[in-house]
């Protein structure tokens, strides 16, 4: 069972580019406690986008 919590959450990035397209991951909360934003490949609209982390 998980701590309530944990370290290293799973987190959601949703695109930016309004395709609805996600990715799932793992971050650690106390190297960033922050939303995380990556740029990733977005294979909707075949091009790398900003993609926010969600709660």
């Amino acid at each position: 069972m998980a701590k309530v919590q944990d370290v290293r959450p799973i987190i959601k990035l949703r695109s930016t580019a309004g395709t609805g397209y996600t990715y799932v991951t793992r971050k650690n909360r106390r190297n960033d406690p922050e939303r995380m934003v990556l740029r990733k490949f977005d294979p909707v609209v075949r091009r790398h986008v900003d993609f926010r982390e969600e709660r």
